[in-house]
């Protein structure tokens, strides 16, 4: 994607397909024509492609558009670290971690986590990259790995739990939950394999999902909570892009027509342009 600021406002375009026929070099897309824009992914990229693409969707809300979610949300849930750190000023219970940024660092946090830590990238989802290293060694080879190649080494201490979390998805008021199991592995998201079951969603956790989208900023959201074997439950983060294709089917609810009726309704209703 490509675009440009002139005196006719913000556009984008892109020379393969537009609205499903092939586009001219020339052929741009307006992003003013429309009411709303829902940030569907966030791919990975270098720090200035994704301030790329922030500053873009801070283009179209600075233009008055619905932006779901907005850019500051995005920003705050992409970066784990302030996610987390959002939650546990909200009051959340939360893993300890440290991020740090040299190798001789994360081994003295991973002395002062026990020994047992999950390491994270600091930006990403659907469980990839996070590796769980309980071996004095194998961490310092991980370390020193991720030093060289210039990465921030994010650590959180292992919670021992039962093999299942909770995700939470909020959509406006209205909070949809389901519980992840698997047996196979610690991680417990669906991409891994964990399974999907219904959640009864109580007053707890309707005031632990609106408190985090009050942190964050993100009207459509999922948090992730983890029950720990210590009787806790840890807020581990906040996605403001997630996926509900997992969720739909387990509670036979049509989420996708759920996220944009709401996105109609904050955009002043439908077909307004």
């Amino acid at each position: 994607m490509a675009s440009s600021i002139d005196n006719e406002g913000l556009t984008s375009w892109t020379p393969q397909e537009i609205d499903g026929s092939e586009a001219d070099g020339d052929a741009r897309l307006k992003l003013q024509d429309y009411d709303a824009i829902i940030v569907r992914s966030m791919p990975p990229g270098t720090l200035e492609q994704i301030i790329f693409r922030m500053d873009v969707l801070q283009r179209c809300e600075a233009a008055g558009q619905t932006v779901i979610n907005p850019p500051r949300a995005l920003e705050t849930a992409i970066d784990k670290f302030l996610c987390l750190a959002k939650l546990q000023s909200a009051g959340f219970d939360v893993p300890e971690t440290i991020s740090c940024q040299t190798s001789d660092e994360a081994m003295a946090a991973f002395e002062k986590l026990d020994g047992d830590v999950v390491v994270k990238p600091l930006f990403g989802g659907e469980g990839r990259g996070i590796t769980r290293i309980a071996d004095e060694a194998f961490a310092f080879r991980s370390f020193r790995l991720l030093e060289q190649l210039g990465s921030i080494i994010y650590l959180q201490k292992f919670i021992p739990h039962e093999g299942a979390d909770l995700r939470l998805f909020v959509i406006g008021g209205e909070v949809f939950g389901m519980r992840r199991v698997n047996p196979n592995d610690w991680r417990t998201n669906i991409s891994l394999g964990a399974r999907g079951e219904p959640l009864e969603i109580t007053d707890q956790l309707r005031s632990l999902a609106m408190r985090a989208v009050d942190a964050i900023g993100a009207p459509i959201c999922a948090l992730d909570l983890l029950p720990g074997k210590d009787g806790r439950l840890y807020g581990l983060e906040v996605n403001a892009v997630p996926g509900w294709k997992a969720l739909s089917k387990v509670l036979s609810v049509d989420i996708a027509e759920k996220v944009i009726r709401y996105t109609e309704t904050l955009a002043g209703g439908e077909n307004q342009r």
